[in-house]
């Protein structure tokens, strides 16, 4: 006799979970999942076990829009702690060297941080996600086995030292996607010429999610369980939050038909280069869009959704 399978439900929309310290992405991912009994469900980029803060998790539909998120920018806070270099670049490896510090001096720390602004390159850190043939950095770097990384170009937007200690910066970072904050700190500490390890992370905003109040904690997802589905699904944002940057185009009944079987159509008013949101007249959302050199409306994403505005 086969194994009954357990009851999961076809949820859609977007938590926007404030990650405890210790635990992994895809362990708070799985945990929540399994209180929502989701059938589907995904997050949108790792945060390190250390760091806390923003992890959106989409379920159903929105894990549509996790592309989107991935590629946004995202703003964290830190502190990195001077003369303390780490394996992993952070308080969870093992040291590898220390060095005196020098003086606090906010002047000079001033000057290194102003060499990290704008488009910089990074080294990938051993320990991260990357894949080397086939194999994940991180086990590689378990292993004791170091393989050459090309730099990668990112966007620094912003970097500014919110406080300073004898052997600590505080830092708030807004940054492209790709980017490594370990290794942003890591490279601060050489500028100043101590080196340096991430010991706190947070991450505060993802793409268009900017209110740190909007994050749900572990703890307010387990009360709701105790509620039921009705309050664990009010914890859920609609799926085109995660698109809110983008302007909206409304669509009539005509255009939307030949939009949803993959035709591009021509919308008065839309603007003339760029993604959009997509919405049937009635208000009801429909998907993504991008605005083609000709001026046309091309759908990008479809969902399947009955949210309106």
């Amino acid at each position: 006799m086969g194994r009954k399978r357990s009851f999961r439900r076809d949820v859609s929309g977007i938590l926007l979970l404030d990650k405890p310290p210790g635990m992994t992405s895809n362990e708070a991912l799985q945990k929540v999942k399994r209180y929502y009994k989701a059938r589907k469900a995904g997050h949108t980029g790792s945060l390190d076990p250390l760091a806390t803060g923003m992890l959106p998790l989409c379920f159903g539909e929105a894990t549509k829009v996790s592309a989107f998120l991935l590629d946004a920018d995202k703003r964290y806070r830190l502190r990195a702690t001077l003369g303390v270099t780490t394996e992993t670049g952070d308080s969870e490896g093992a040291v590898i060297e220390e060095r005196p510090v020098p003086p606090p001096d906010e002047t000079k720390v001033e000057e290194a941080l102003a060499r990290f602004r704008g488009e910089i390159e990074q080294i990938p850190p051993m320990y991260s996600a990357l894949k080397h043939e086939g194999e994940r950095l991180y086990n590689l770097a378990r292993k004791g086995v170091e393989v050459k990384r090309e730099p990668r170009r990112v966007t620094i937007h912003a970097l500014e030292l919110i406080a300073m200690g004898d052997d600590w910066l505080e830092l708030e970072v807004h940054c492209s996607k790709g980017t490594y904050v370990r290794t942003l700190a890591e490279d601060i500490g050489e500028a100043l010429g101590c080196g340096a390890h991430v010991s706190e992370l947070r991450r505060t905003q993802v793409g268009p999610y900017d209110d740190p109040d909007a994050m749900v904690t572990m703890e307010q997802v387990e009360a709701a369980v105790e509620e039921g589905f009705a309050a664990l699904d009010a914890l859920l944002l609609p799926i085109e939050s995660a698109l809110a940057h983008w302007p909206a185009v409304t669509l009539n009944e005509d255009s939307a038909y030949y939009l949803r079987q993959g035709q591009p159509v021509l919308v008065p008013r839309a603007p003339t280069s760029g993604m959009v949101r997509l919405f049937e007249a009635a208000g009801r959302f429909i998907g993504a869009g991008e605005i083609q050199d000709d001026g046309r409306v091309a759908p990008r994403r479809l969902f399947h959704t009955g949210t309106t505005r």
